[in-house]
């Protein structure tokens, strides 16, 4: 009984883990040049008499009915940050960093440079 008693709070317990892991959400980061059709609730950025699409952390240039996804334009503002980003300190100088793009804050805007 007491043997019966131990294999169900193992049992109990390995449950608990896998369903805490089924609940993990991974993004990944789409490569550069793959094509999407339709992107969520994008901002139109003009830069250099080009129209970027900035949704989610994610840089598009629309080509016909299609959004492909493209580098940061270095030099390109935006007005607020994409969610998740983080502070890092190149040379002394602060920056802020959304999946290898790095972010300097003007005034109250934020610049993409590369470091």
């Amino acid at each position: 009984m007491k043997n019966l008693k131990i294999g169900l709070v193992i049992i109990a317990f390995f449950g608990m883990l896998s369903a805490g892991n089924a609940q993990r959400i991974v993004k990944v980061y789409p490569k550069h040049g793959t094509i999407v059709t339709t992107v969520h609730k994008p901002r139109i950025v003009l830069h250099r008499g080009i129209n970027y699409h900035f949704a989610s952390g994610i840089w598009y240039k629309a080509r016909g009915k299609e959004y492909v996804v493209c580098a940061a334009p270095r030099g390109i503002v935006i007005k607020t940050l994409p969610r998740g980003h983080r502070v890092v300190f190149v040379k002394g100088r602060k920056y802020f960093a959304y999946k290898g793009i790095h972010y300097q804050k003007i005034g109250r805007t934020y610049k993409v440079v590369y470091v």
